[in-house]
């Protein structure tokens, strides 16, 4: 478990986190999200230690993790995947943490092994593309076997095929018990792979609920419909005062009025339907629209 109480962090004038409290639970996926510089990495370093909180606790397991002997037993973390000297390979830069943290040597190979680099492990890590370096960060945060990981931005430089077994790979160690915390930017990747959500903005708290729940709280949802008589369908549910565009091939998207109210409209006036769904807001429409007032910097300045 990781716990978090009132954390800050302050750089001078400019604070990067501000009175942030939230728990992350074991048994889930959890994720963490934020617009850029929304303080998400910031959180992670003081958590691990490696940043200095100006006030509040970063707890794991009840203690600062500073605090622990052998820490690759206790957390693993996989923060910035350049991180690693590029003319050892990949084999000795684990072995090295191994022996520091008193993790039989039998386990380097098992990491090696589950993230696909066991043929690569006598390589030197300058010579691997993003993909492999993320691979062997979590090989990393997987060495000493921990109840709790970290990871940040851990999808980025993989190809279809590892974001699928990376998305396996933390729902399983959820399913063991383990805390999984994961930083993204990805809404998409985090819509399949999240159970939970953290979500910041300028260093602040914006949401802790489960991903259905802040998914719920959009106000972009509309009813899909498709019928063989758009017209007729149209001129009905606007003079109930719903708000009706065209959708493609015989269909509209509603909104304004629920999915039961539009079967109720189209019944009366006996409009044959082909289909009726609601759509709820999706994890980036309501990301966007929930954290509009938390965005640091804008693409061409666009307010």
């Amino acid at each position: 478990m990781i716990e978090v109480s009132g954390l800050t962090k302050r750089y001078g004038p400019k604070t990067a986190v501000n009175g942030l409290t939230f728990t992350v639970r074991p048994g889930h996926v959890t994720g963490f999200l934020g617009p850029n510089g929304a303080g998400k990495s910031t959180t992670l370093r003081m958590i691990l230690g490696l940043n200095e909180p100006t006030s509040g606790t970063a707890a794991v397991a009840g203690r600062p993790f500073r605090d622990r002997p052998r820490g690759l037993r206790h957390v693993g973390a996989l923060l910035d995947a350049h991180d690693v000297h590029g003319g050892r390979t990949a084999y000795a830069h684990l072995s090295a943490l191994a022996r520091g943290n008193r993790i039989p040597r039998r386990r380097v190979e098992e990491v090696l092994r589950e993230v696909g680099l066991a043929e690569a492990a006598r390589r030197r890590v300058g010579g691997f593309s993003l993909g492999m370096r993320q691979r062997l960060g979590i090989a990393t945060a997987l060495l000493g076997d921990p109840p709790v990981l970290l990871f940040d931005e851990p999808i980025n430089g993989l190809d279809p095929e590892g974001v699928r077994w990376v998305r396996g790979l933390f729902h399983r160690l959820a399913a063991e018990g383990r805390t999984v915390f994961v930083s993204s930017h990805l809404m998409s990747e985090m819509e399949h792979t999240a159970d939970h959500l953290i979500v910041i903005g300028r260093g602040e708290l914006i949401a802790d609920e489960s991903l259905a729940a802040f998914a719920a709280r959009g106000t972009s949802q509309s009813v899909t419909v498709r019928t063989p008589d758009v017209a007729s369908l149209t001129a009905v549910l606007t003079a109930e005062g719903a708000s009706v565009r065209p959708d493609g091939d015989q269909a509209l998207t509603v909104t304004g009025l629920s999915a039961a109210r539009v079967g109720e409209v189209a019944f009366r006036h006996r409009v044959l339907l082909h289909e009726l769904a609601p759509r709820t807001a999706s994890l980036e429409e309501a990301f966007m629209e929930l954290t509009a007032g938390s965005v640091e910097y804008f693409a061409g300045d666009v307010r």
